[in-house]
């Protein structure tokens, strides 16, 4: 398949995209172009996303009749490990809004013609595969406190965890577990995905290029995860229902965030042929 390229883009070259130094104010800023995105036409964004609110409802139904309710909460918080890939559509409709072109929200489908679609395919299946392997973890934490025996109920689970010295210790290893994940994927793929979407460089490149957005503003990036995790908490309160609105404005945020973050493709090098 000539077409299908992933280590590098489509001349076979390793790109490497220059990376700025951006300010508190650029974080701000791109959350402002989110939110003004959103609302040049939110009926259309909302009806895109009603299926996040939708799933998450059903992954609490699902272990709650499992009798997994100890996997409710990583389940709410794993949203943060997948959500750059589940976001693609929104990342293509603020492209096409900065080019001046149609952004109905069937154009959110488009990215399933773009040439980077194997290296996308690519970093989303590492997504998924460390979403699974965070539910792994965080089931591993808990069976290593707790035993097989799952939660008899959820009053019983949350009483459990807030006041016996397991369950704080459950609270304070989950979390820091959590954290880990969520900062390999914070570093790996902060700006991956619109970066592929506006140039078809690879998956390794898109992948060292997030790596060295975070590591040139380390502070900018560590709080934009942070205001990340505190929208999809928000979000997930009310019954997950306000992702519906904290997904699309974090997803067009984030295109915007990679607008300030990456030299225009004039200023790009190529290193090596792969």
């Amino acid at each position: 398949m000539a077409g299908f390229h992933v280590m590098a883009d489509a001349r076979g070259m390793h790109v490497q995209p220059t990376v700025r130094r951006i300010t508190i104010s650029d974080l701000w800023d791109a959350l402002r172009l989110g939110v003004e995105d959103f609302w040049a036409k939110p009926s259309h964004y909302v009806f895109l996303c009603l299926i996040y609110p939708i799933v998450g409802l059903i992954l609490t139904r699902w272990t709650s009749g499992a009798n997994a309710i100890q996997l409710i909460y990583p389940l709410m918080s794993g949203f943060a490990l997948v959500g750059p890939f589940a976001a693609l559509g929104l990342y293509e409709i603020s492209r096409r809004r900065e080019l001046g072109m149609n952004t109905s929200w069937w154009h959110a489908l488009d990215v399933r013609r773009s040439p980077a679609i194997p290296s996308i395919a690519v970093i989303g299946i590492m997504l998924v595969a460390l979403f699974l392997l965070w539910l792994y973890t965080a089931q591993s934490i808990y069976t290593g406190l707790f035993g097989d025996q799952p939660p008899a109920s959820i009053g019983s689970f949350v009483r459990e965890v807030l006041t016996t010295s397991k369950g704080w210790t459950l609270i304070l290893a989950g979390n820091a577990a959590g954290f880990v994940f969520a900062a390999v994927v914070l570093a790996t793929t902060v700006i991956a995905f619109p970066l592929l979407l506006d140039r078809d460089v690879g998956a390794v490149s898109a992948i060292e290029t997030s790596a060295r957005a975070v590591m040139a503003n380390p502070l900018q990036m560590a709080l934009w995860g942070l205001l990340v995790a505190v929208l999809l908490v928000i979000g997930s309160i009310p019954l997950f229902a306000g992702l519906a609105v904290v997904i699309p404005v974090l997803g067009h945020a984030t295109w915007h965030l990679y607008r300030k973050v990456v030299e225009p493709e004039r200023a790009e090098q190529i290193r090596r042929p792969m």
